[in-house]
């Protein structure tokens, strides 16, 4: 349902624009420099890797050690299944070390818990950046699709306090089934505790630091792709950057209720670009990305069995 109300709201957005307005937006798509997209292309590829890499400092501590291929393919295998139900790349991505590793479930999807938790510290940090260079545009932003920026933060800590509460609430169940439930919910509980436990800190900050600045700067680069967005602001890319991400984050890889480019459109928008030029790089981005997904994950998926099939038991990395 949300994927078709996405379709809808991207029709209609299309089919409120003049003829000339169409004709102009898909110039700008097709004309999209080619060098710069596969530049952006490039940086989101190291960025999955760099988010491979770290998950190693959180799998260390549990006493596993992966390897490397199966973790990048288990992200881009998360990668694809976002597309069809939000968040559900994180199961995946777990039970896919699971399986191919023998890191148990509950304890690979804790420490992709700790993963996210970070990664949410440093959206809000590029947010404070954004409000403090753009205020005027984050706020409209904010006002026009009724969206608290604090809302992800606030879920999250509610979340994991009501599973901390459920914890102890069957510490002592004698029940069969809930017995089961409090040692997968012990398990988890030890993977997300893992980031508290990691002997290289410094790393894993070098790699979350990573991860965001190729994101930032595979989005940046796109205002060199597509015409009449060369002189785009540093402050205007960030906010645009910052409703990126919401979108890409509640819904299925950015098409939903918040579809990826009318929201990054709508930046540029309020920032007096023409809508057709501000949603021309919003396409281009977001269709760029979502096939490099699509493709990546897909091989992964056929990699995987192929790969561990003939891979032997060392860990060199």
């Amino acid at each position: 349902m949300p994927i078709l109300i996405g379709v809808g709201l991207i029709w209609y957005s299309l089919s409120s624009m003049s003829e000339d307005s169409r004709q102009t937006l898909w110039q700008n798509i097709k004309n999209a420099n080619p060098y710069w997209v596969a530049l952006s292309l490039s940086l989101a590829v190291l960025s999955h890797f760099s988010r491979a890499y770290r998950w190693k400092f959180l799998l260390e501590p549990l006493g596993y050690k992966p390897k490397l291929m199966n973790r990048f393919l288990a992200v881009m295998v998360a990668y694809i299944a976002n597309l069809g139900i939000p968040r559900s790349g994180e199961v995946l991505r777990g039970a896919t070390l699971s399986t191919y590793e023998g890191v148990p479930f509950q304890k690979a999807f804790g420490t992709i818990i700790s993963e996210r938790v970070a990664d949410l510290v440093m959206l809000m940090i590029i947010i404070g950046m954004a409000f403090f260079s753009q205020s005027g545009n984050m706020l409209n932003y904010f006002e026009e699709y009724n969206i608290n920026p604090f809302l992800p933060i606030a879920i999250l800590v509610t979340l994991i306090i009501l599973f901390v509460v459920f914890l102890k609430l069957i510490k002592y169940a004698k029940n069969s089934f809930l017995i089961k439930v409090k040692d997968f919910a012990q398990g988890v509980l030890e993977g997300i505790k893992s980031i508290l436990y990691m002997k290289k800190k410094k790393e894993f900050l070098f790699h979350t630091f990573l991860i965001w600045g190729l994101y930032l700067l595979m989005f940046w680069v796109i205002k060199f792709a597509v015409p009449n967005m060369e002189d785009t602001s540093w402050g205007i890319i960030l906010v645009a950057f910052v409703a990126g991400s919401f979108s890409m984050s509640t819904t299925n890889g950015g098409l939903g209720l918040f579809p990826y480019p009318i929201v990054v459109g709508a930046i540029f928008v309020f920032s007096g670009i023409a809508k057709e030029d501000g949603e021309a790089f919003g396409w281009v981005i977001w269709g760029a990305q979502t096939i490099l997904n699509i493709i990546l994950g897909g091989i992964s998926l056929i990699i995987l069995p192929i790969y561990n099939r003939k891979s032997n038991k060392t860990t060199p990395f």
